[in-house]
């Protein structure tokens, strides 16, 4: 086997959202795959945060402020990105948002919001990326898809409407454009020990693990929570020209939570 496949040596990559988080581990796997980074997030305030931890990283990243959900914002970046830097190879929808509030409690401004974020601004940032993809001949397209692509939980009404939805659009974006060999796939994270979980995470005071904590351990067969540098392996395999024949596939990285129905009490 060729491993050369899994070089980004000479691409270019575009990740939303990704000043920090996952957004950030992504980038910084495909820094060191080879990529050249172009990234964005909703203000320079962001954006400035990102640059500088690029730059502690050693990574030299292009950072650009941008609403994913403002279609002519979009498209005039994607313009400035191509004069700038290049036409994108890569682009890794990462930006979004939740809002945990119960169904009936939640305005319906509230839900169009998460469905903005999180499906339509995909559905933006996409289009304006595929047009120089297919006429450069490639193109890789990866959604930051969720186990609420599958599942649904209390509260999360608007985030799994919209997961649900990015997982129909990626398999829609495969059946539409694999043709012109652009590959768009989806990665399920499950869940991710990251600073807005620390929270959750965070002994009693009796020494004892946060409820939800023991929630998801129990759920988990792996018996942990993720990490974001759990995602950096199949994020280079999906953005790689080794997997030029996976099209419309959910990469779910859960530890095996969607494979496995819990222990008997």
């Amino acid at each position: 086997m060729n491993m050369n496949a899994f070089s980004l040596k000479g691409k270019i990559a575009w990740i939303t959202g990704a000043s920090y988080g996952i957004g950030f581990a992504i980038a910084e796997a495909y820094a060191a795959a080879g990529a050249t980074i172009v990234f964005n997030d909703i203000n320079q305030e962001l954006v400035d945060k990102g640059l500088k931890a690029y730059t502690d990283k050693g990574i030299d990243a292009k950072g650009y402020v941008c609403d994913v959900t403002n279609e002519e914002a979009v498209q005039a970046l994607v313009k400035q990105i191509e004069t700038e830097v290049g036409v994108i190879d890569i682009l890794v929808n990462n930006a979004g948002i939740i809002r945990r509030i119960p169904m009936i409690e939640m305005s319906a401004a509230e839900f169009r919001k998460v469905i903005d974020v999180d499906l339509n601004a995909p559905f933006i940032c996409a289009k304006a990326v595929i047009p120089s993809m297919i006429r450069k001949g490639h193109g890789k397209i990866i959604n930051i898809c969720s186990m609420m692509s599958e599942l649904g939980r209390e509260t999360v009404s608007a985030y799994a409407a919209a997961k649900g939805g990015l997982k129909m659009l990626t398999r829609n974006i495969c059946s539409e454009y694999g043709e012109h060999n652009i590959q768009c796939n989806g990665i399920g994270p499950g869940y991710i020990a990251t600073p807005q979980t620390a929270p959750l995470r965070e002994k009693q005071p009796d020494g004892s693990r946060h409820p939800f904590d023991q929630f998801i351990i129990a759920k988990t067969p792996a018996a942990r929570w993720g990490t974001p540098e759990d995602l950096q392996g199949p994020a280079v395999f999906l953005a790689s020209d080794a997997s030029n024949f996976v099209n419309g596939h959910i990469l779910y990285v859960d530890g095996g939570i969607l494979a496995y129905i819990g222990k008997q009490p």
